[in-house]
């Protein structure tokens, strides 16, 4: 019996995608095990979307090569966008890799894991448009599972890798979505996370007809099932019908994350978006007239090619406008084999900084001042963490975990990871907030 770490990197889908490796390992011959120090085997599942995020999955590979050379692990193999990306230059930097397989190859973990151990060098980074494996059964829920709709990606963004990395779109069934999420709350799940690399295209490929707010609809329905939060909410397909559903469907957390890139249509246009200044003002007014409570998450890239002096001042004035609850900001990254690093005009890297501090200095503010009007309301909270005796760390409906803040509970009574609590809110910090268990 081998034992077997992933090391996961990058965002939420690669999260669900170590979930999926676990879950088809061959329990004869393999067996999951917590920590790196205890592994025969460790697969890096890698990340290869921007250049940080490329330079951290080669550190940990090196660092997986080191407890090859130094302790019990015997391989070292690949999963993920870089492995998918990179797999020969990757094979030639570094020879201790033991092997390889690409994102649309999950289903070759075991001989991936058998060959290695064969010696073989075992690489396989084909099949870049496969259908998702259906039927996996995860053996350890947690109170929040994410769950992919659907693989790869039409946009063909100017600046994005991530089509020739995962494919094109490829819905999920509704049917088969349907019963994942019931078997996760049938073992304890409580919020479900719909994730994809646009959720809003959901069943256009399917069923000739953006389905998003059906499929909502629908695991809807599954009556332990308390929270049903949606990512990566693109807006150019952000329907009147998706509105409503945000509106009154009382799961559905009114949490949009809705990944906006820029303002100004120059800029939009040159990044290849589906969309427009006017659409994207649209639909955000919509949302906050239909629905007085909604949170909205957005992120922006900065100092992309010909991104001018206007076109910036444009972006702050659109912030500092609309306030947004949650914002991001990237420093626009050059990547081989995208449109948009083959374009003139490229920023420098002190222009890019010194416009990403400036939106964040100001986003600062407008959290402060968001932060502020929750206090003395009182919220509900899901229990994630107990500090101590007394004190706890949650989240409310505003908050998507890993990526925004928490809320700092203190109760005179004992509560359970995965509760739902009242807590009044009694102090705000930068980003997070302080409260009492009601």
């Amino acid at each position: 019996m081998n034992n077997v770490h992933i090391v996961t990197l990058g965002c939420s889908k690669n999260e669900v995608d170590s979930s999926m490796m676990y879950s088809l390992l061959n329990k004869d011959r393999y067996r999951m095990v917590d920590d790196a120090s205890d592994a025969d085997i460790l697969i890096v599942n890698t990340c290869g979307f921007i250049d940080a995020a490329k330079e951290e999955s080669i550190d940990t590979i090196l660092e997986s090569v080191e407890y090859k050379n130094e302790g019990r692990c015997k391989k070292v193999l690949l999963s993920g966008c870089l492995a998918q990306r990179y797999p020969e230059e990757l094979l030639k930097e570094i020879p201790e890799i033991d092997g390889i397989i690409g994102t649309g190859n999950i289903n070759y973990i075991n001989e991936l894991l058998d060959r290695s151990m064969a010696g073989d060098l075992f690489v396989k980074t084909d099949n870049l448009n496969s259908a998702y494996i259906e039927g996996i059964k995860k053996e350890e829920v947690k109170k929040t599972e994410f769950v992919k709709i659907s693989e790869g990606c039409n946009n063909n963004c100017s600046y994005c890798i991530i089509p020739s990395l995962r494919g094109k779109n490829r819905s999920r069934k509704i049917e088969d979505i349907y019963s994942e999420v019931q078997y996760l709350v049938s073992k304890g799940a409580r919020e479900i996370i719909l994730i994809a690399q646009n959720t809003t295209d959901y069943g256009i490929d399917l069923y000739s007809k953006y389905s998003l707010a059906k499929l909502i609809k629908e695991i809807s329905k599954i009556e332990d099932l308390k929270w049903i939060r949606v990512l990566y909410l693109y807006p150019d397909h952000f329907t009147d019908e998706l509105i409503e559903e945000f509106r009154t469907n009382e799961k559905l957390v009114k949490y949009v994350d809705m990944p906006l890139q820029h303002i100004s249509d120059n800029v939009l246009n040159s990044m290849n978006r589906k969309t427009s200044k006017d659409h994207i003002l649209k639909t955000l007014k919509n949302l906050r007239a239909s629905i007085p409570e909604i949170v909205i998450r957005t992120t922006f890239i900065v100092g992309f090619p010909g991104e001018s002096q206007e076109d910036f001042k444009e972006l702050v004035d659109f912030i500092e406008e609309i306030k947004f609850d949650k914002l991001g900001v990237f420093e626009y990254s050059r990547e081989e084999g995208t449109k948009a690093d083959l374009l003139d005009n490229q920023i420098p890297d002190e222009v890019k900084k010194r416009r990403k501090d400036e939106i964040m200095e100001i986003q600062s503010d407008i959290s402060n001042e968001i932060l502020s009007k929750n206090l003395d309301k009182s919220l509900e909270v899901l229990i994630e963490e107990k500090i101590d005796e007394n004190n706890y760390v949650g989240r409310t409906y505003m908050d998507a975990p890993e990526i925004d803040g928490v809320i700092y509970v203190e109760s005179n009574r004992n509560l359970e990871i995965g509760d739902f609590v009242i807590v009044k809110v009694i102090d705000t910090l930068d980003y997070d907030l302080v409260g009492e268990a009601i």
